[in-house]
């Protein structure tokens, strides 16, 4: 299988089995789709009359084409399902990292939030010292010979309950050196009680900071309101503002959620990037149909528009010297991950799981509340091996309809939550996230290989 596409004026083919991807010209392009469904003589002969080229130059071309194929390079066959799962079967029970839920509970009302404003479909509640203790204990002893592992503060809103926060970072240090481990965290907050101590200690201890801003005021303020139905945008946009001038370089992300109200979004990025903000994340909305924030079939063309032109005017800035990053579009082709994490999937409910205030472990944050896949408790670890079985088999290949996709490498497999969501199984396929992913992925390409182009060595 090989996946051809183009951008403006930069051809390219991918390659998935062998990882290999080509830039090429017209000519070159044209001959690969035709390849294995026509001889020497018609693909040179209809194509001579297309481009206005010789016969024998469009020979040449289509020999050099089966000079890659016989390198391994083009229409390479895939010999990895029998890998499939062999990564999870040597890591089976090490856990890496958590979602630690310290708060359930929420000081904006949302209107398209996944968590129910923070109640995951019960109760609000916050995480108390003693269970955050237990769950990086359960972390320690559960990753195996893993040193460096990853803790997510989430919520709700997690600076609800600062205080449990601060005292489980100075746990985790306490324990470190003696445990041999080194922790890496992450802060999820939507900005409303960020002040200078959280500032200090953000660029502190947090490796990570994840800032919730929609973009636009009034796409922001649509969704992201009090309880009052008051707009936050006004709030929390010069909080992060002084968080990310204080960090100093180190990582953030802006992150945004796009909706039926702003298939748009390229025109929240660029509020985003007037506002000072370079390190960018704009997630689609994932809701029930019929919601009235869900993404529409009438919107889908919209959004791929804007995908496009999010890669031109990333490509025409880093020209200008005012590069920006977008979290979809970093791509690693000479050190991406490996062959058997790139078929064995995200890691959710095996290696990466959720913990809510009481304890409960979940496979990921998308799926606390839902009972069907409580996979025990921070004490006990996990009791229900049938749901970790579960999720340990979600790979490229449980699942028909990626076996024949050209991004499947790229995305393993995709989110189980999002399938379950959609089609109520982990193994199902929500099309429509499938969609933006295979766009993301040729426009993440067609950067790289402009860089190259450009001769800057990014790609």
């Amino acid at each position: 299988m090989v996946h051809r596409f183009h951008l403006d004026d930069i051809y390219m083919a991918v390659d998935p089995c062998s990882a290999s991807v080509h830039v090429l010209d017209e000519m070159a392009w044209e001959v690969i789709g035709r390849y294995e469904e026509k001889t020497r003589e018609e693909i040179a002969a209809e194509l001579s009359e297309k481009l206005g080229e010789s016969p024998e130059e469009i020979g040449a071309c289509y020999d050099q084409v089966t000079e890659l194929k016989e390198r391994g390079l083009l229409f390479a066959e895939d010999s990895f399902e029998p890998m499939a799962g062999e990564l999870k079967k040597r890591t089976a029970g090490v856990v890496k990292a958590l979602c630690l839920h310290v708060a359930h509970t929420c000081n904006l009302n949302c209107a398209y939030c996944f968590a129910s404003q923070g109640k995951y479909h019960g109760e609000r509640a916050v995480m108390s010292f003693e269970v955050g203790k237990q769950a990086l204990d359960f972390l320690v002893a559960h990753s195996g010979s893993r040193r460096n592992l990853e803790v997510d503060f989430f919520g709700g809103e997690p600076l609800m309950n600062f205080d449990v926060v601060k005292r489980l970072v100075a746990y985790a240090r306490s324990i470190e050196a003696e445990a041999g481990k080194r922790f890496r965290f992450t802060l999820t907050t939507n900005g409303m009680l960020i002040d200078d101590e959280v500032i200090d200690f953000a660029n502190r201890e947090m490796s990570n900071v994840v800032l919730s801003l929609d973009g636009r005021k009034e796409i922001h303020d649509r969704c992201r309101v009090d309880y009052a139905g008051r707009g936050s945008w006004d709030t929390v946009v010069p909080k992060f503002q002084r968080l990310v001038r204080a960090r100093g370089g180190k990582n953030y992300y802006i992150r945004g959620t796009f909706t039926h109200a702003n298939p748009d979004f390229l025109e929240d990025i660029k509020v985003m990037l007037d506002l000072g903000f370079t390190e960018l994340s704009m997630e689609p909305v994932v809701c029930a149909e019929g919601d009235p924030a869900a993404l529409t079939a009438e919107d889908l063309p919209v959004v791929l528009r804007q995908y496009e032109d999010l890669a031109r005017l990333m490509l025409r800035r880093e020209r200008e010297g005012k590069p920006f990053t977008f979290y979809h579009y970093m791509l690693d082709l000479a050190d991406g991950p490996c062959i058997y994490k790139r078929i064995s999937g995200c890691g959710s409910g095996t290696e990466y799981m959720a913990v809510t205030p009481w304890g409960d472990l979940y496979p990921c944050h998308q799926f606390v509340g839902e009972e069907a896949f409580r996979l025990g408790d921070v004490w006990q670890g996990v009791t229900r091996e049938d749901v970790r079985e579960e999720f340990a088999a979600c790979n490229v290949y449980a699942r028909e309809e990626c076996r024949t996709c050209w991004a499947r490498l790229y995305c393993s497999g995709g989110c189980a939550a999002n399938a379950y969501h959609a089609t109520g199984s982990v193994r199902g396929v929500y099309e429509y996230g499938c969609e933006l992913f295979r766009k993301r992925m040729e426009c993440a390409l067609m950067l790289q290989a402009a860089r190259a182009m450009d001769g800057d060595g990014k790609a």
